[in-house]
């Protein structure tokens, strides 16, 4: 792992956006062995920590000196892109705009008469443009902030390139199944929504982290997480879990 992503994975264990309770259920309805929710980096550090995180990583890549704007989709993701922008500049001395996407247009002020559907009128300006979020499931709200940059595409002041999207944490895990009436068919796997908007999109995805690697560096490490309220180091219980429910939802090639 690189120096970015051991930080990355401390950084959760020691948040709590990572966590393992018995009888956990996903949004979805399925069961699971842990949770990740990065909606706890609610403070100044914490969100700062990650957009260094993510600075990093587009340094490595190669692809801060021709990036123009970093975009996040609302709501999360407009704090990512934010602090990404700001660590580039304070960590590594690159000028990069940020933006993030309205869910309803602006039709007031300077916006009268066209109906502006970012923030910072950033996007709005074309050039090379990398959409930053916090995870992926159904890639729902990627595929929406893709159309909007779309729409963009034939008002822009330059030509717009998207150069794909980038996660904080890939869960690495497919769908729910639901029967006819709606209900969860427990044990079976759905379909790869991130496999499906890269085919559709043609966009690449990648993640700072992806799930396995985070837990089995935790527990390699015997780094302390939180485990039904309490903070002790991965057992051989727990990542037998973990591996059972990757192995019944996980996505394949992970």
């Amino acid at each position: 792992m690189q120096p970015f992503q051991e930080r990355l994975a401390k950084l959760l264990a020691a948040s709590g956006a990572i966590f393992f309770q018995d009888g956990l259920r996903l949004k979805d309805g399925r069961p699971s062995p842990y949770f990740v929710n990065l909606g706890v980096f609610h403070t100044g550090r914490l969100v700062r920590e990650l957009g260094a995180c993510f600075a990093e990583w587009i340094v490595a890549q190669g692809l801060a000196e021709n990036l123009d704007c970093i975009v996040g989709p609302s709501y999360k993701g407009s704090a990512l892109a934010q602090a990404a922008a700001m660590a580039l500049w304070e960590d590594h001395g690159h000028e990069v705009a940020f933006d993030y996407d309205r869910k309803e247009a602006k039709t007031h002020g300077e916006a009268t008469g066209h109906g502006y559907l970012f923030v910072t009128g950033a996007a709005q300006k074309g050039g090379r443009i990398l959409i930053l979020d916090d995870v992926g499931t159904s890639m729902a709200t990627k595929r929406e902030l893709v159309k909007k940059l779309s729409w963009l595409t034939p008002r822009v002041e330059r030509p717009l390139e998207i150069l794909g999207v980038c996660l904080a944490v890939d869960r690495e895990q497919t769908q729910a199944v639901y029967d006819e009436e709606g209900r969860l068919r427990e044990g079976e796997r759905g379909p790869d929504a991130l496999a499906a908007f890269q085919e559709d999109t043609r966009l690449t995805v990648w993640s700072l982290l992806g799930i396995r690697q985070i837990i089995q560096y935790l527990y390699d490490q015997k780094l302390p997480v939180l485990v039904n309220g309490r903070r002790q180091p991965l057992d051989d219980l727990i990542m037998e879990q973990v591996q059972e429910y990757l192995a019944t939802y996980g996505r394949e090639g992970a």
